[in-house]
């Protein structure tokens, strides 16, 4: 990236303060994380963006985008606007016709971030390709992803995130998607939105924005997608998952269209994912043996299906950025099919879930005890409440541990002192639970 003060005063149509010429070279609205030659995006939230203006440009930022009715320090360059979060998407939506990439966008209330590294992975084989970092998904991070994208980028993969009903007609319109995707219906977010069906309409949402003779894939077995009224004219669907897939801890493969693909992950539900992302591919021409070869080595993002060593030696699988049901279930099941290893398991709460988050919860116990458990440890009221006691009724020669969700330290004490190099643990929460401090005592890390 690089634009000049004078270009993000045109595209936010705020008051320029300083030179017209200075160059930024990217963006940050962390005054903590910002480089040299960023514009730094001063957010008015819990913190005031504006407070950290001098921190900011004492670390290098160029300039500053800034609200009105705030005071800037000394001689900063900077570009005034009414609203910094609106500057700064409005900022993207220029950046955006100026590279003018393919633009693909992926939600789902689960894989979405799997899908995104997929696709990102197989379009990188014959394209400049940029994805989102991290879980840059919401109002802030999509317009900054899109804004750190290089200038040479031809395809921009954008992973879109969403807990409100309009937000992601917000995010669709912005990024205005060539291809769209959903990866599933889930239960995520069932607090706020009740019902699942309400769940599958602000899903709906991301094609609010697609292009006209845009593509939108979702999956076949969901028919709250499926049957669902007004769908875009270009909507395929993909799956239903293929019947001969072979699991390891380490690997998931298959064969369709007469291809064998293999991906280096845990889990027959991933293979849906790739499903989706193999139909990008195929939309944008790429063949099946280049999309293989690039699943085969895809990067995936920290804390999905992750596999660790702890410093015991037991294998670690880090799956601790989010939870529902529907997803837990399934590599639960994935676990149950490993017939060498019984697995020490971890979950935390699922949160979000509203009002039918004790039954939910509860609703584990079937998927727990067919994994054939070592040890079972809950972690949060939500666990210890309402599947402790399920898996108590039905085994009550369990081996299984609660604790409360600031007991971590305990908990990471306690698997420290048990582990041995033959273990593997499975650990599963929402990331509120903050179950990643037990995987940093586990690890040393």
């Amino acid at each position: 990236m690089k634009l000049t003060l004078s270009e993000v005063q045109k595209a936010t149509k705020g008051s320029l303060q300083g030179e017209e010429s200075t160059t930024i070279t990217g963006v940050s609205f962390d005054s903590r994380q910002v480089k040299e030659g960023d514009l730094f995006i001063a957010l008015v939230g819990e913190n005031d963006g504006h407070d950290y203006i001098q921190m900011a440009m004492d670390k290098g930022a160029k300039a500053v985008l800034a609200q009105e009715e705030h005071v800037l320090p000394g001689d900063v360059p900077a570009v005034i606007v009414q609203d910094t979060l609106a500057g700064l998407q409005k900022l993207s939506q220029y950046y955006l016709e100026l590279v003018k990439p393919t633009v693909i966008a992926i939600t789902g209330s689960n894989g979405k971030t799997t899908t995104k590294d997929m696709t990102a992975a197989i379009l990188s084989r014959k394209f400049k390709t940029f994805k989102t970092p991290e879980n840059f998904n919401n109002e802030i991070g999509l317009p900054v992803t899109i804004l750190s994208m290089p200038k040479d980028t031809e395809m921009l993969v954008l992973e879109m995130g969403m807990d409100r009903p309009g937000q992601l007609t917000a995010l669709s319109n912005l990024a205005k998607p060539d291809i769209a995707v959903i990866t599933m219906i889930g239960e995520a977010h069932l607090e706020f939105f009740k019902t699942r069906a309400n769940i599958a309409k602000a899903k709906l949402e991301i094609a609010n924005g697609l292009k006209k003779d845009g593509l939108f894939f979702i999956p076949a077995d969901e028919p709250l997608l499926t049957e669902a009224k007004n769908l875009p004219a270009n909507t395929k669907t993909f799956g239903p998952v293929p019947a001969d897939i072979q699991e390891s801890l380490h690997e998931t493969s298959w064969t369709e269209q007469g291809q064998a693909f293999a991906i280096p992950m845990l889990g027959r539900y991933n293979v849906k994912n790739a499903e989706a992302a193999i139909m990008v591919g195929q939309a944008l021409g790429l063949d099946l043996k280049t999309m293989a070869s690039a699943l085969a080595h895809f990067d995936l993002t920290k804390n999905r299906t992750e596999i660790l060593t702890a410093t015991s030696g037991a294998q670690l699988i880090s799956d601790v950025y989010n939870a529902n049901p529907t997803a837990t279930k399934e590599v639960l099941a994935s676990l149950a099919k490993d017939s060498a290893r019984r697995p020490i398991l971890v979950l935390g709460d699922m949160l979000e879930l509203g009002e039918q988050g004790p039954a939910l919860h509860a609703s584990l116990a079937d998927a727990v005890l067919k994994a054939r458990p070592k040890q079972v440890n809950l972690v949060g009221p939500l666990m210890v409440e309402n599947l402790a006691p399920a898996l108590e009724k039905a085994d009550q020669q369990l081996d299984l541990h609660t604790y409360q969700a600031d007991q971590l330290d305990q908990l990471g004490q306690d698997l420290q002192n048990e582990l041995t190099k033959d273990d593997l643990v499975f650990l599963k929460a929402s990331h509120g639970i903050h179950l990643e401090k037990v995987l940093a005592t586990l690890t040393g890390k």
